[in-house]
């Protein structure tokens, strides 16, 4: 059996930012979906470890800064069950679909740091977006989850909660594994290696096009994770 007709496991957060070394978990969610069987999602929402949550990051997701006081649960016992969850995940052989995979589990990663937790093991990923990149390189206008969602012709129900993310972006890796044949005929080892050398080549193509205007500029490439090394904790 192809990997899209098998289990897939949607994981999406929602922070505090868009710099994955930095931002703070508000929500997250992990969602099994597919191979004929029933759905099954696990939520978090976190008191953010006491922080403010920026208004711009409230206006994309819609959690305040009290709200998450007031209803999240403590960010280092959410870091460990959303650890604790995925490590079941990937013992289970399920890939981990993850939209712009690389933001997420840095992340993740990032706040298992800095409360010292034992570092995600290697997972199968699927990223409908480094995906989208390679097969339709060309394709003007956005490639956010939205847009992804409306060219695949994926429902996506309230956008940027985290549980909606994570079905919306299963079901977008679905449709491109029916779409383009040799995706499928991938198997995860595979797919997953073949997604590493696309996106570092994305990456420098990118980086190459903006130091045409700033010769400093650097585009990170690896996926799906930043290596600690290249950033700090805090």
């Amino acid at each position: 059996m192809t990997w899209h007709l098998g289990r897939m496991a949607g994981f999406d957060l929602e922070t505090t930012g868009p710099d994955p070394l930095t931002a703070r978990i508000v929500t997250a969610c992990i969602v099994q979906v597919g191979d004929q069987q029933p759905t099954v999602a696990a939520n978090w929402l976190t008191d953010v470890d006491g922080e403010e949550i920026p208004a711009g990051a409230t206006a994309v997701h819609s959690i305040s800064t009290a709200k998450a006081q007031a209803e999240g649960v403590d960010l280092r016992l959410a870091v460990d069950e959303i650890l604790g969850a995925l490590t079941q995940v990937i013992l289970s052989g399920i890939p981990v679909v993850a939209m712009n995979a690389r933001y997420d589990f840095s992340v993740l990663d990032r706040e298992a740091q800095r409360y010292g937790f034992t570092p995600l093991a290697d997972a199968f990923v699927i990223d409908p977006y480094v995906i989208d990149k390679q097969v339709d390189t060309y394709r003007p206008g956005k490639r956010t989850l939205t847009a992804l969602c409306e060219h695949y012709d994926v429902r996506l129900d309230a956008a940027h909660s985290a549980d909606a993310d994570a079905v919306a972006a299963c079901r977008v890796a679905w449709r491109q594994a029916t779409r383009y044949p040799q995706l499928a005929a991938m198997n995860l080892d595979e797919l997953h290696a073949a997604q590493v050398g696309w996106a570092a080549e994305q990456a420098a193509s990118l980086q190459e096009h903006f130091r045409k205007k700033d010769p400093a500029a650097v585009v990170e490439g690896a996926w799906p994770l930043i290596p600690r090394q290249r950033g700090t904790t805090s």
